[in-house]
């Protein structure tokens, strides 16, 4: 099983050898601005070093929702994005699936995603990851996680485009049971495709974005290693830094 981190942008490479990471995950810029990806110092080195890349899309990616001044430039921002970590060999790239606004019909949401994946050209493929809060998210409940992927489902050549990211402290923030998580998922995607391996510094159903280092959050640590088994795929932990090389230790010694 491939074991990683998120990490800081500037060397990727060395960042993850610091942790014992063999999957690296980050940001190609300001995770919270719209300017254009930036290819950070360093990232040459990763070419050729057995360690497996993902690039993280800015938060503030939202091709979701029907402001216009959100999503035109969400949806160009996701394609300069996608041919920046296509260009550094990255195997995908990570985005949270947004939200409408307050009151839209949530199925306006799914179509502009269905509009994505029509019209962007995807050189790797585009991980939606389940999100923490939000009454009107697309991929924080898992009943919408489904419509969202039951819209999708006749857009050509969409298996080649699409994975899904399942985030652990995102799942249990939005009230969504870890014990058969990965069954339910699965039975709606057809499969994970990466893990975001956290716990949580907030309750069950809180809705709250707080990421714990393994052990030290409100999640039971063999609920985050039985969803890691089930899952079957390549892990990132995105716990605080200082922890990180611990949190992979524990779960290779754990797996």
């Amino acid at each position: 099983m491939r074991i990683g981190a998120h990490v800081d942008q500037t060397d990727p490479l060395e960042n993850a050898r610091a942790v014992g990471a063999d999957v690296v995950q980050f940001f190609l810029g300001d995770p919270q601005g719209w300017k254009k990806p930036v290819l950070p110092e360093g990232v040459e080195a990763l070419a050729g070093s057995g360690v497996d890349v993902y690039v993280h899309a800015p938060y503030t990616i939202n091709v979701a929702t029907s402001n216009n001044r959100i999503r035109i430039p969400s949806r160009k921002n996701l394609t300069q994005q996608l041919e920046a970590a296509a260009s550094i060999g990255a195997k995908a790239l990570i985005v949270h699936g947004g939200h409408v606004l307050k009151d839209d019909d949530p199925e306006m949401g799914f179509e502009n995603w269905r509009k994505v994946f029509e019209r962007v050209e995807c050189p790797i493929p585009v991980y939606i990851e389940n999100t923490a809060g939000g009454g009107n998210a697309m991929a924080r409940k898992f009943d919408r996680i489904a419509r969202l992927w039951d819209v999708l489902s006749g857009v050509p050549g969409l298996e080649s485009k699409l994975g899904f990211c399942l985030d652990t402290c995102h799942a249990h923030a939005a009230g969504e049971a870890l014990v058969d998580a990965v069954d339910r998922i699965k039975a709606i995607t057809g499969s994970i495709d990466l893990v975001h391996c956290n716990d949580s510094r907030d309750d069950f159903g809180s809705g709250a974005d707080r990421h714990a280092n393994l052990g030290n959050g409100k999640i039971d640590p063999e609920l985050i290693l039985a969803v890691v088994r089930a899952a079957g795929a390549p892990v990132v932990v995105e716990t605080p830094a200082t922890g990180q090389a611990e949190d992979i230790s524990w779960l290779r010694s754990k797996l």
